[in-house]
């Protein structure tokens, strides 16, 4: 059975036609989020670092919406417009997971993203037990 999550109505509108997170099964697939301001959707223009912690902080709102956390994250991918961010990116991203495990990631430089941002990541979360 799949359980569509998604955050209060008003908070991170989405830019397209998806949901913020599916659980399915023991798997939550949570959708790549771009550094937006979680009232108005709109994209925070501003440096790298900025950019990283407002989507970790989106990406935290579903999983304590979907009653997870970052730590029962199995795989990520980041996706940037310039690997020059990569040391950034990680440092940031990596402070946002306190049990010891990191999860599988990938991180791929693009040409551009939806919404003009430099940074999105997304994530599979496993909730089982």
């Amino acid at each position: 059975m799949l359980e569509r999550i998604n955050l209060p109505e008003g908070t991170l509108p989405p830019l397209g036609k998806y949901s913020h997170a599916i659980r399915a099964g023991d798997f939550l697939f949570v959708t790549g989020h771009l550094a937006e301001d979680p009232q108005t959707g709109e994209v925070v223009a501003g440096p790298i670092d900025q950019q990283v912690r407002q989507v970790m902080d989106n990406l935290k709102l579903i999983l304590e919406q979907a009653g997870t956390s970052f730590d029962r994250a199995v795989m990520a991918r980041v996706f940037i417009t310039d690997m020059r961010y990569f040391d950034t990116v990680n440092e940031i991203y990596a402070s946002y997971f306190s049990g010891g495990c990191l999860p599988c990631r990938t991180t791929i430089a693009v040409v551009g993203l939806a919404g003009l941002g430099d940074v999105e990541i997304d994530l599979i979360v496993y909730c089982g037990d």
